[in-house]
């Protein structure tokens, strides 16, 4: 068997491990995508009704913004995970065996992906009962679908890497804090123009913002502009970025 086959072969049984750890033990899993949900809801049946003067239909320009807040909490529990497997000793039997070590990594990122997909589709089934109406077409669905998967995907590489620099699950909690605010430091709960311009600046240059921006724009039909662009090389180098980063610690570990 060659070493890309079997490198697929053990990432899909560290997958399979992932997804069977998740199920026995979801406390985590449900409180990444909960909170979400609970707070686009808080958003919008509680502020929903001074913010809509600024942006319509408040759950319309709400809801593809807390989309994007599930990948910013799941790197938490990215990182959690993979800390605790590489404290508890689990990752050094694994290193022990006849297996491609590339899966470890990849079969954490895949699980959290699915599981992170999962909860963007639990909470657009919410928001569509809270009167969410988008008006995108399948195409513009798949595109949203599909940028939402990069997010998860860079973030979930990015997460990995705080799970390798952490000493402990505490610490690697605590790690990803900064990028969990900045969902809200973006726009999308307002538009950035109603922002003090300190954190106008901020805003308009975060990576979260073109990105919402760009799914805004999917979904709802609103212009999306030079933002769709944005939002692909912000993804990809912060995938790059928590690719090389982890791969370097793992190996660096391993020595």
């Amino acid at each position: 068997m060659s070493a890309l086959a079997t490198a697929y072969v053990d990432s899909k049984t560290m997958l399979r491990r992932n997804m069977v750890h998740a199920k026995r033990y979801p406390a985590m899993t449900f409180s990444m995508i909960l909170m979400p949900i609970v707070l686009l809801l808080v958003f919008n049946y509680v502020f929903g009704g001074a913010l809509g003067a600024s942006t319509g239909r408040y759950i319309d320009y709400l809801t593809p913004g807390m989309m994007l807040i599930i990948p910013a909490y799941m790197i938490a529990g990215v990182a959690v995970s993979m800390c605790t497997d590489m404290t508890k000793g689990i990752v050094n039997r694994f290193r022990t065996m006849h297996i491609s070590q590339s899966s470890i990594l990849t079969g954490q990122v895949v699980g959290s992906w699915i599981q992170g997909m999962l909860g963007v589709a639990a909470m657009t089934g919410v928001a569509v009962l809270a009167g969410f109406r988008p008006s995108a077409s399948p195409v513009e669905w798949l595109a949203a679908i599909g940028l939402i998967g990069l997010v998860f995907f860079a973030l979930n590489w990015l997460g990995v890497a705080f799970g390798l620099v952490a000493q402990t699950p505490e610490s690697a909690s605590n790690m990803p804090m900064p990028i969990l605010l900045l969902p809200f430091l973006g726009s999308g709960l307002v538009p950035t123009d109603t922002m003090p311009a300190g954190v106008r600046h901020f805003a308009e240059y975060q990576p979260f913002t073109p990105i919402t921006e760009t799914l805004r724009g999917l979904l709802m039909g609103t212009e999306i502009g030079n933002n769709g662009i944005m939002a692909l090389a912000w993804c990809t180098g912060i995938a790059v970025l928590g690719f090389c980063w982890s791969t370097s610690l793992f190996r660096r570990r391993a020595d």
